[in-house]
């Protein structure tokens, strides 16, 4: 047993004043995360600040017509709110598409964005990680990488981001509202998380202390043509070798308006701006969506046990889209909603 200390904050301001002030201090919210490296001797915090009772559980609509979700908000709840189920399905089919029930019944919005984009080799301490030990090499790169990354990848991690909720809220154009040493600030969700760089430890941009407190969807009428498919070796509880989040405009047979974002091929969630470029004005049509998909997955640099990834994502990518023109995913998302 590795002994810790633990507190609990009465409130945002305390909770982030108690971090700062101990350097191996760490939030806890659901858990689910965090308490498994700690089993496994992966993490060691000296310090657990407990955020999971603080006033952060409420889902609000804005003025602006959008919505703001509270960072300790259970997945499980937002993927079933009625906000959520009518104007952005692509996330409630996201939400229920992570983990196993039990999980999105504790794991919270905030923790979500947190979890550790992670490969087998991070979670085995007896092998080189980058992640896990800076400088000590990556034992994927050469070893088994058929779920790593082939997009945004360097020499010192292939991990992939494991999050289902945050590639469709990529798609929805969220933010995400911190506070920190420095105060409130709000971060656009694309500039979130981090590509691997040299310094693969580091999966987000925030500073040590710094709290998630809310999530901000802006009013985005065409996100209620939305969906998400994962593309996993079984059907519950396993990450997404490939997944895609998509939100289509349609004006006759036009592209007006896209997002598109891939899960499951990089280390970070994947906004596809490149095949989104492609589609604005073209005809919606199968050759426009495999068009756009090639554009984006050029820049794929598959390793030796995952270049399958790559068509895979290419075919899915076509279909959710094909899907979400002839009125298919919409009706299949619906469908499933109502027999839950």
């Amino acid at each position: 047993m590795i002994p810790f200390d633990y507190r609990r904050p009465g409130n945002p301001a305390e909770a982030v004043a108690t971090v700062i002030d101990h350097e191996g201090a760490a939030f806890l919210g659901g858990g689910t995360n965090l308490v498994d490296h700690m089993k496994l001797g992966i993490t060691e915090p000296r310090m657990l600040v407990d955020v999971s009772r603080l006033p952060l559980d409420r889902v609000t609509e804005t003025a602006g017509g959008g919505l703001r979700i509270g960072a300790t908000v259970r997945n499980s709840d937002l993927a079933a709110h009625p906000w959520v189920r009518r104007n952005c399905p692509v996330l409630s089919r996201a939400l229920l598409a992570g983990a196993s029930p039990q999980l999105r019944n504790t794991a919270t919005v905030g923790g979500n964005l947190l979890q550790r984009t992670r490969c087998p080799y991070f979670q085995d301490l007896t092998t080189a990680c980058n992640k896990r030990e800076p400088g000590s090499g990556c034992a994927a790169i050469g070893g088994y990488n058929r779920d790593h990354a082939v997009l945004g990848a360097s020499e010192h991690c292939i991990a992939t981001h494991p999050s289902d909720m945050a590639v469709a809220m990529l798609v929805l154009d969220a933010a995400v509202v911190t506070l920190g040493p420095g105060g409130e600030r709000t971060l656009p969700l694309a500039g979130f998380h981090r590509l691997p760089g040299d310094a693969p430890h580091r999966d987000t941009v925030l500073e040590h202390g710094e709290l998630i407190t809310a999530v901000e969807l802006p009013q985005l009428p065409f996100a209620r043509r939305s969906a998400y498919r994962k593309v996993r070796d079984r059907a519950s509880y396993a990450f997404a070798l490939v997944s895609v989040a998509a939100a289509l405009e349609l004006e006759g047979g036009t592209v007006r308006e896209i997002r598109l974002a891939f899960g499951g091929l990089a280390h970070k969630p994947w906004r596809a701006r490149l095949a989104e470029e492609a589609l604005r004005g073209a005809p919606a049509t199968e050759e426009s969506f495999r068009h756009a998909a090639d554009v984006e997955l050029a820049a794929a640099r598959p390793r030796d046990g995952n270049a399958f990834k790559v068509p895979m994502a290419r075919n899915t990518l076509v279909s959710v889209l094909r899907g979400l023109v002839n009125g298919a995913e919409r009706v299949r998302t619906d469908r499933t909603e109502e027999d839950r």
